[in-house]
């Protein structure tokens, strides 16, 4: 079957689904929907929300996979009615989500035939090309670098070769959600894609990967502004995802207020942070919710158990005033926040405290202690999904956030609530300022999928 070089790219918690895919395939193109904790509906066709009753995090862990299980086989049904047999359908997953392999066989098991591959990025997913092979279907790696590439080969890839469908290299600095950023790169000096797609190619042809696809991601908005690496010797053979362009559609499952948000950004609303719980950096509308999370980690100060240095003037710490020792420029500081409201102070794994309002300290704990294992490691509450103590080993960090509740918030909140854009992660590529200025959105037009498939084919 022949099929558009344009993918859509999957977006995290209910942001592209079953109905986005389908359209997409629809069209000819390869339609992906989000196998991240998925909607699942119940006889009439509502979501059916998810709530966990268990006791403990490893029991609401479990409850978690059931509901990704379910999800994402309703999402993939979904899809698959819906493109009627064209395109292709792909199932996004993160290598970093709670349960990650558990959740995709469970998906794979009850939708052969209809999942055409997987696409995998967030960690290093070295067992996707085993989950692939047990399946068959292709997969497709999300990687930022030609040498997180060659790792992954030398380690599993080579031996399912024959199933390896693209690799997908997702720009860390103009991707929205979270990016390959490296601790070598600097996260305010953005680098051109084209050395690094050279560089990755290069990698692939070492390994006999001459005509396996790139599909460049992030920053992709029109092909018109890509034409020096289409049929270009030195890139090989290169598809285009578009991860941004396809919240702003008819299909798309976001809510109208978020829809309406986009229309409006301007350049610099999109900022890179490093909040997320996951540790790694994401790409997020700059608002209320990043501000508060950025203005909390400003109100930090350094402390240590006992006396020593200039750490010397005592604090307590807690319900219990239990001492720690700042230094005394410090200790002002905590007093003047004090005095504007922020009298909680909490410990982080740095040794370090910050200063938030009771009504957040309550709120931080409360999500700490709901803890559901949606990530294999979260920082914000110290889960670990392996045995056999199942944390980290680090103390839970209030620096960051429960990304879980966030998410689902923000995918299911009403049409018209502004609150819910403002107080919750709104990921978005670093172009989403584009709505606004391209013709193609004149006066708040939102197309419909094969719409937007029909503009991007013009190259525009």
């Amino acid at each position: 079957m022949d099929i558009l070089p344009l993918v859509e790219g999957g977006k995290g918690v209910s942001a592209s689904n079953g109905r986005s895919a389908g359209h997409w395939a629809r069209s000819g193109g390869v339609g992906t929907f989000s196998a991240v904790n998925a909607d699942s509906y119940d006889a009439q066709g509502r979501v059916i929300p998810q709530i966990y009753h268990g006791r403990t995090r490893r029991e609401r862990h479990e409850e978690l996979i059931r509901y990704a299980i379910e999800g994402g086989v309703a999402q993939a049904r979904q899809a698959w009615e819906i493109s009627g047999g064209k395109g292709r359908i792909h199932a996004n997953i993160l290598w970093e989500m709670g349960g990650a392999e558990r959740v995709i066989t469970g998906i794979l098991e009850r939708t052969k035939g209809i999942v055409n591959g997987i696409t995998c990025g967030a960690g290093m997913p070295y067992r996707l090309s085993e989950i692939a092979a047990r399946f068959n279907v292709y997969y497709y790696p999300i990687v930022s670098s030609g040498r997180a590439f060659s790792a992954l080969w030398k380690r599993a890839y080579f031996k399912v070769a024959h199933l390896l469908g693209g690799v997908v290299y997702e720009d860390p600095w103009l991707a929205g959600g979270h990016n390959g950023l490296s601790n070598s790169e600097d996260p305010e000096k953005p680098e051109s894609p084209y050395p690094r797609l050279v560089a990755l190619r290069k990698t692939m042809r070492e390994f006999g990967l001459h005509d396996t696809p790139i599909i460049m991601a992030g920053g992709v908005w029109a092909l018109d502004e890509w034409k020096d690496y289409i049929e270009n010797p030195e890139i090989g053979p290169i598809a285009f995802q578009f991860g941004t362009r396809p919240l702003l559609t008819k299909e798309s499952p976001i809510p109208q207020s978020w829809k309406e948000r986009l229309l409006k950004l301007k350049p610099g609303d999109v900022t890179l942070n490093r909040f997320s719980p996951t540790g790694f950096y994401s790409s997020a509308v700059n608002n209320d919710f990043l501000r508060e999370l950025r203005a909390r980690s400003e109100r930090q100060v350094a402390y240590s158990p006992e006396a020593v240095g200039e750490h010397v003037v005592e604090y307590g710490v807690g319900a219990r005033k239990r001492p720690v020792f700042l230094t005394a420029p410090d200790l002002a500081r905590a007093k003047e926040w004090e005095g504007q409201g922020f009298t909680e102070a909490l410990r982080t794994p740095d040794s370090t405290l910050i200063f938030v309002t009771p009504d957040k300290a309550r709120e931080i704990h409360a999500d700490q202690v709901n803890c559901m294992g949606c990530l294999s490691q979260c920082r914000f509450s110290n889960w670990s999904q392996t045995p056999p103590s199942y944390d980290n080993g680090k103390k839970a960090d209030p620096r960051s956030f429960c990304i879980q509740k966030t998410l689902q918030a923000i995918a299911h909140a009403a049409d018209d609530d502004e609150a819910a854009m403002d107080n919750n992660l709104m990921f978005a590529g670093h172009n989403a300022h584009r709505f606004a200025t391209d013709p193609f959105y004149s006066n708040g037009f939102i197309p419909t999928v094969k719409q937007l498939i029909e503009r991007l084919l013009t190259g525009k």
